[in-house]
């Protein structure tokens, strides 16, 4: 009797032959194998869409190379210089005149700017052409020439001022006082705008 043979069943239901049943190997193994391609798959799929995308939007290789190509062309512009050399205030000759009825402004005027180093002309009223008849803080009057420079510069020391160009051929320059005129700006802002002129920043680059 075999020893596979049941106790009691005799040889009747023997085992016989060398075949045996197999047991399945369990299929964690494959799942996690699937998984983990699945995984690399959709993650490839993932960074290819990315590109992609990025691609479209930038122009892809052409659109990379246009804006490395601006960027080398992208140089900021060099600082402006004067286009002539602008008068120290000494060199400005003022004639301060008065077109308010305030009495004293031209003289207290003449007074302030000589402190500021301007040459001092004539003081007085203004011209019957010109009196009462400045509504703004004042008006620079000179030669077309004090238009390219000595305008600026007396500029500097009252806000609101409006110019104009007459006949004539000497350099001086006048400060027609108008109706608005308050005060001239404070010497600190004076200087620094007198430094302003001098040193114009530089225009914005443009790629």
């Amino acid at each position: 009797m075999s020893m596979l043979t049941p106790p009691g069943m005799g040889g009747k239901y023997r085992i016989t032959g060398d075949v045996y049943p197999r047991m399945r190997r369990p299929h964690r193994r494959r799942r996690i194998v699937l998984a983990s391609a699945a995984t690399v798959v959709v993650l490839g799929a993932a960074g290819w869409g990315t590109l992609q995308l990025f691609d479209v939007f930038s122009g892809g290789d052409e659109g990379r190379r246009t804006t490395a190509a601006k960027q080398a062309d992208c140089k900021p512009s060099p600082s402006p210089t004067p286009a002539v050399k602008l008068p120290r205030p000494a060199q400005v000759t003022v004639n301060v005149y008065n077109a308010t009825p305030r009495s004293g402004l031209a003289k207290a005027t003449a007074d302030e700017l000589k402190k500021r180093g301007f040459t001092i002309g004539k003081i007085g009223n203004a011209p019957a052409a010109y009196d009462k008849k400045v509504p703004g803080a004042g008006l620079l009057l000179g030669a077309p020439t004090a238009a390219k420079g000595a305008f600026a510069v007396l500029g500097t020391q009252l806000a609101g001022t409006t110019t104009k160009v007459d006949a004539r051929t000497t350099a001086d320059v006048d400060l027609i006082i108008g109706t608005a005129f308050k005060t001239l700006s404070p010497k600190a802002t004076a200087d620094a705008a007198l430094v302003a002129l001098d040193k114009p920043k530089p225009a914005p680059t443009r790629c």
